[in-house]
């Protein structure tokens, strides 16, 4: 059977057009790695718990396709929204993971506990998605760690299996993280740069996925 010259024109229309639809359709992201802790801040005392997430995302259209990550507990009911406007960049060894450190509940409660889905959409609407699960513990029935400096003196109490202090300048802005090799000493010998004014302990258990950050506590009175 032989087809006119216009009914060919016609399928061959209707055959690039599918073609450029197929061709240039978006592919979806991709959730590669991801790290969900459980931090406790110390908050004069009266500790508060907010999650710390990261992804490694991936998208073939580019990063810059990527739009939103959200995360849901199901179980709860409950969704947090970080869109691409104030989600933090972290590059680690030349990879770039998106997140946020401050995931808290709206009343302030503590935050559930097991299993969380995670949902990364680019800007097209294609979403990718991974599950992630908290297993730190429901209530923390030990004493929370403590730092602090009297003269030229630094003391730890703490039950966490790792130890790290984050030293700030006089403005608060963060400079490094140091590693004491005690829990008490003199704070000379932590080698802190001369525009160090302030310290403040990360005190983590990265086996159960949860830490602690103390207030900040000035080097001196």
């Amino acid at each position: 059977m032989l087809f006119s010259g216009y009914k060919v024109k016609i399928i061959i229309i209707i055959l690039f057009g599918t073609f450029m639809i197929t061709s240039c359709s978006q592919s979806s992201p991709e959730i590669r790695y991801g790290t969900l802790e459980l931090i406790y801040y110390e908050n004069g005392g009266n500790p508060v718990e907010r999650l710390s997430f990261f992804i490694l995302p991936h998208d073939n259209d580019g990063f810059n396709d990527l739009e939103e990550l959200w995360l849901y507990h199901d179980w709860e009911g409950l969704s947090w929204q970080i869109s691409s406007k104030n989600w933090i960049l972290e590059t680690i060894e030349g990879n770039t993971w998106i997140g946020s450190r401050s995931i808290s509940m709206i009343d302030g409660s503590p935050l559930p506990r097991g299993l969380f889905r995670a949902v990364l959409i680019d800007k097209g609407g294609n979403r990718g998605e991974r599950q992630f699960t908290s297993d730190a513990p429901s209530e923390w029935d030990e004493p929370f760690p403590s730092f602090s400096i009297i003269g030229n003196q630094f003391r730890i109490e703490s039950q966490f299996p790792q130890q790290r202090l984050l030293v700030y300048d006089n403005e608060g802005n963060y400079l490094l993280t140091v590693q004491p090799q005690s829990l008490e000493g003199n704070v000379s010998d932590l080698g802190l740069p001369s525009q160090a004014e302030s310290l403040a302990l990360w005190a983590r258990n990265s086996g159960r996925s949860f830490s602690f950050f103390s207030d900040i506590v000035p080097l001196r009175m």
